[in-house]
């Protein structure tokens, strides 16, 4: 497995990242268990989980009990921010929510530190510097080692930066986003401004939803159990015309070249220099599989200019 640094941090992460948001949820924790041990033994050592995923708390209290002493040797990301609870009071990047936030997860979590502690998604009532004071504060106490943010739009991930290094604090290290190869909005501002900043980007979603899997075909029934099968609302945004055109045309293209759609996806996202790892769940280990070999196909310049005719 290869590694890389989180952007210009020296924290070493694997190529090929494990998202957690299955856990505690949509598979048990003896499902989970052979997922995290393909992981480990796959060389995987990012793990990227949420406070809320799970239906709040799940993923992280399934991944407290199944890490165990292998910990200490991986890095072990999670987020904070989402709404915690049903009356929408513990949510946000304030002082007194971060503060609460970081306790509940490390106690989930049955660890003593956060490697990668990430906001994770704006909130538009507390000021930025509160939210990076607080972050700061929890290094500095050892709780967390570095901070990131998720869902950020580019003018406050700029705005983030200028703000932490005007006043001489912490600033964030990465930028966690949607991207893939049918969701390439981030190259307009916010890889642009990652790479000036020097963050390293995260990418989630990259087989969009599903799409570049193969398993849903034009005008077939959708598959049973199926991401999309089960969100309407989603396969509306992803199952478009636009889509399915760039879909069939670079299903052509791997064909062409002996691979896989989903060796493509991977291979693709790892041949952009931002991308530190690209986050990936798994409900089988099998999954772990495909993608740890998909990330090792190499793509030359002309193949990939051929890629952005397609889906640029």
């Amino acid at each position: 497995m290869l590694t890389r640094n989180l952007g210009r941090t020296g924290l070493r992460v694997s190529l090929v990242g494990l998202g957690c948001n299955n856990f505690g949820g949509r598979i048990d924790l003896e499902a989970a268990r052979k997922v995290v041990d393909k992981a480990i033994e796959s060389g995987i050592t990012l793990f990227d989980t949420a406070d809320i995923y799970g239906a709040r708390g799940g993923s992280e209290t399934a991944l407290g009990e199944l890490l165990g002493a292998r910990r200490k040797d991986i890095v072990l990301a999670t987020k904070f921010g989402m709404d915690m609870d049903a009356e929408g009071i513990k949510k946000g990047g304030s002082r007194r929510y971060i503060v609460e936030a970081v306790e509940a997860s490390l106690k989930r979590l049955k660890t003593d530190w956060i490697d990668l502690y990430q906001i994770h998604r704006p909130d538009p009532l507390t000021p930025i510097e509160e939210t990076l004071r607080t972050l700061e504060d929890l290094i500095r106490q050892g709780k967390v080692r570095y901070i990131g943010c998720s869902n950020l739009p580019s003018w406050q991930v700029a705005d983030a930066y200028w703000t932490a290094r005007n006043h001489g604090i912490e600033g964030f290290a990465s930028c966690q986003d949607e991207y893939s190869l049918l969701v390439r909005g981030a190259e307009r501002e916010l890889i642009p401004a990652a790479r000036h900043f020097g963050m390293g980007l995260l990418p989630y979603f990259p087989l969009a939803n599903g799409l570049l899997t193969g398993k849903y075909k034009r005008n077939q029934p959708m598959p049973d159990g199926a991401r999309m099968t089960r969100e309407a609302q989603r396969a509306n945004e992803v199952l478009t015309e636009a889509n399915w055109q760039k879909t069939e045309k670079l299903s052509a293209f791997c064909e062409k070249h002996g691979k896989t759609m989903v060796e493509l996806a991977f291979s693709w996202l790892a041949a952009q220099p931002v991308v530190s790892s690209v986050i990936a769940g798994a409900t089988r280990p099998e999954q772990i599989e495909a993608n740890v070999k998909a990330a090792s196909w190499t793509l030359n310049a002309d193949e990939l200019a051929e890629i952005d005719a397609i889906t640029a």
